[in-house]
């Protein structure tokens, strides 16, 4: 894009034009926006929502997604008419990932990895349909599960109290409306507690290969050597079906209140309309049901593992990398009330917030970042003075469309190269483990540079797969 110009390392700027009401800001190196121009073209069309205050602004593992990018963050001013936007939290509300430790390292872990992995690829249902490690009894059940959220999960004996304290919002966020969850979603979601789904979701066996900040990993719970679950799924067919449902009605609310957009996909409504307060009752609930099915998840996890080994798991963090939120943020010296759309990006308290539990809060937020078969993943914790309304990135950034992956390479060609490598995969399709190849995504060593050198975040700790889930 020629309009990008560069301001400092790894800060990109979009001058206002046309209708943009505010500058388009990217944190990113040239080389990982090589293939950018469709998401940066979304970075400037969120610039024109009603109410958005400061940029809109894009992580580095930027890419193309529906209505905003995938690495898009935009707030806006609900006192100012500010809107939500179901497309700046996507289809996949409250996707996540949880980091669960282990109480052993690598060492006395090997000779266990093949048993656990067994254990795994039976306990975890995974790929597009119904199936889930939780049935519920039915709609009653499930309207305490979109309500409480993880909660609720640890309630029914799935969990220890101690992880509400380790997730985001307590385990569930406030402000449910399970009235606007409709009939469609209720009957989708019913199924499917405790299900990995299908897409880059996963359950992963890791080892911490490296620390960086000890006194943030000490606090976290994570030491070298030490191995580590980490899990990352969402709200599944709820979610999805909720999204459709109220991009719709938004879509049509639009004339109502004056607003237009320049691409559809982008449709919403005044935080504080009708419309606006029932989308984000919904998403609340489907952010619960994102919450408790990697409660659930980590819950059948902890059995494998404690009865193929005598290993115990305690929760690090669970952090949610798609949603709409309500939060209080300085704006040009004035503390304002702001919808804080984060899709592909993970908020990053800073040090000192008191929204972080006290074992953690000063460290700051732990941040998950899961990368791609066979690379890395990380934790980062959030910083004093970050950007974007405190978020950083969410992973490494798909590059190539799952077609082109699924025709680079086979399933059972990745697998042995993944063996070959000493990781163990436990996959439900062949071609969904080739659409998830490591060369379909952007080097994630990369996206944590980018995303620290731009002030978003600082590194704790680097961590390397054992063994792999897949749907």
């Amino acid at each position: 894009m020629r309009d990008l110009v560069e301001e400092r390392p790894y800060r990109f700027r979009i001058e206002r034009r046309g209708a943009m009401r505010v500058p388009g800001v990217v944190f990113a190196s040239a080389d990982l926006l090589r293939d950018a121009e469709h998401s940066l073209g979304q970075v400037v069309n969120v610039a024109t929502l009603p109410g958005i205050v400061g940029a809109s602004y894009a992580m580095p593992d930027i890419h193309w997604g529906y209505g905003f990018p995938i690495g898009g963050v935009a707030a806006t001013a609900v006192d100012d008419g500010g809107v939500v936007s179901p497309g700046g939290v996507g289809f996949d509300i409250s996707c996540g990932v949880r980091l669960l430790a282990a109480d052993c390292d690598t060492g006395g872990f090997r000779r266990a990895l093949p048993g656990v992995m067994a254990g795994l690829d039976r306990a975890v249902p995974r790929g597009a349909g119904p199936g889930g490690v939780w049935p519920l009894t039915g709609p009653g059940q499930l309207e305490l599960l979109l309500e409480d959220g993880s909660r609720y999960a640890v309630e029914q004996g799935r969990g220890e109290e101690r992880d509400l304290v380790r997730c985001e919002d307590g385990g569930a966020v406030a402000d449910a409306d399970v009235g606007q969850v409709h009939q469609r979603a209720r009957d989708r979601g019913l199924g499917q507690v405790g299900s990995l789904g299908s897409g880059n979701h996963f359950l992963e066996l890791q080892r911490v290969a490296e620390v960086y900040d000890r006194a943030a990993a000490d606090a976290f719970g994570l030491a070298e050597g030490q191995v580590c679950v980490m899990i990352h799924c969402g709200s599944r067919g709820l979610g999805h079906q909720i999204c459709t449902d109220h991009v719709r009605m938004m879509d049509r609310a639009m004339t109502r209140y004056g607003i237009s957009v320049p691409d559809r996909q982008l449709a919403c409504a005044p935080v504080d309309s009708p419309e606006g307060r029932r989308y984000l009752g919904a998403m609340a609930a489907a952010a619960n049901y994102g919450r408790a099915n990697r409660q659930v998840l980590s819950d059948a996890a902890r059995a494998v593992f404690r009865r193929v080994a005598g290993i115990r798991l305690s929760l690090v963090y669970d952090v949610s990398h798609n949603l709409a939120k309500l939060e209080t943020h300085t704006v040009d010296g004035v503390p304002r009330r702001l919808c804080v759309h984060r899709k592909g990006a993970t908020r990053a308290f800073p040090p000192g917030h008191p929204e972080l539990p006290e074992d953690l809060r000063a460290a700051g937020q732990p941040v998950l970042i899961p990368g791609t078969m066979g690379t890395a993943s990380y934790v980062l914790a959030g910083v004093t003075g970050g950007h974007a309304f405190a978020s950083t990135c969410h992973g490494a950034g798909r590059t190539m469309s799952r077609h082109e992956a699924a025709r680079s390479v086979t399933g059972e060609e990745l697998r042995a190269r993944l063996a070959r490598s000493g990781i163990a995969v436990a996959a439900r399709s062949w071609r969904g483990l080739a659409e998830e190849t490591p060369e379909a995504y952007k080097d994630v060593d990369a996206v944590v540079s980018a995303s620290e050198g731009a002030g978003l975040c600082r590194t704790v700790a680097r961590l390397v797969p054992l063994g792999v889930v897949k749907g």
